[in-house]
């Protein structure tokens, strides 16, 4: 049965990679199908995450006296998802108010989704955000739960920082999809992620089932990559377009249509070296993290040899 459940998740996986196959690109609008693509990856990443880590927090209490530990973490959960759906309509309430300002506007929104997913995508191949973030979340937990007050609001909260963290960033990067496209497409997007999360949940804390996190959150990263790329090529073609960015068109090259659309190559030099900064910056804060990870180990090899003998 676990078998079955595992190759059913990996399915779903192979399913969402699919749609970035060429016969997907010709099959249908390439913008609407982008933006839908797009606000999925993001949606399905982040919950993800999140459901991760509430699963490492709550493995511990599977004693029949400490279940009753994780009710008060569901109602932060659910306090979670309702902050963010809040925040979700304070900030496109606030980006529709400012909508006078047209690409200027798009432009901004789209530099700091851009700058926000740098960050994230260097936390990840840091592996700061799973050593740092969850050994601060279980040391947490730990004082939580050795506290004679305070306990149920002290697990409300750490179950609502643990979603909410996830859910803010998603509403940033959401919001500069909706700019580029529009909110039916991007609320699709999300509904069929949301879906998707809700079952790897469902798998993962009624059916107790281990799945392959770590090869799933490899590649929602390598996906998050893409989607970094395409918008940091939209963002350089918006900021050209409102006359921010000097243009210089590459002689030779015709980008068709559906490039712009679906990776956000456009025939610009500036573009163009923006992306390739963009992919050598997460690819070379990658090895640096493998180095200083090769490094920290390889000092502490004397001092277990050292102990050892002592």
């Amino acid at each position: 049965m676990a078998h079955i459940i595992r190759v059913t998740a990996s399915l779903i996986l192979l399913a969402g990679i699919a749609a970035c196959a060429p016969a997907a690109l010709a099959a249908v609008p390439a913008a609407p199908a982008a933006s839908v693509m797009n606000a999925g990856m993001i949606v399905f990443r982040e919950g993800l995450e999140a459901v991760i880590i509430l699963a490492s927090l709550m493995s511990s209490m599977k004693r029949k006296e400490e279940v009753k530990f994780r009710r008060p973490m569901w109602l932060g959960v659910l306090l979670a998802v309702a902050a963010t759906a809040l925040t979700w309509v304070l900030a496109h309430d606030i980006i529709q108010s400012l909508a006078h300002h047209g690409e200027k506007l798009e432009a901004v929104v789209s530099a700091i989704a851009v700058v926000s997913l740098l960050v994230i995508m260097n936390w990840f191949f840091h592996k700061v955000y799973w050593r740092e973030w969850m050994a601060a979340s279980h040391a947490r937990k730990q004082r939580i739960l050795n506290s004679e007050t305070g306990l149920w609001l002290g697990l409300v909260a750490l179950g609502f920082t643990s979603v909410y963290r996830e859910g803010f960033e998603t509403v940033l990067f959401l919001q500069a999809l909706v700019l580029e496209s529009n909110l039916s497409m991007v609320m699709a997007g999300v509904v069929i992620a949301l879906a998707a999360v809700a079952l790897v949940g469902f798998i993962t804390f009624r059916l107790q089932v281990n799945l392959p996190y770590k090869k799933m959150l490899v590649i929602t990263g390598i996906l998050i990559g893409i989607v970094l790329l395409q918008l940091t090529g939209k963002t350089a073609h918006t900021f050209q377009e409102v006359g921010w960015l000097p243009e210089h068109a590459i002689s030779g090259f015709a980008a068709p249509h559906w490039l712009g659309e679906w990776f956000g190559v456009y025939p610009t030099w500036e573009g163009l070296v923006l992306q390739a900064a963009v992919a050598a910056f997460v690819i070379g804060s990658y090895y640096a993290a493998e180095w200083a990870t090769h490094r920290r180990s390889a000092a502490r090899k004397p001092q277990r040899t050292a102990d050892q003998a002592e």
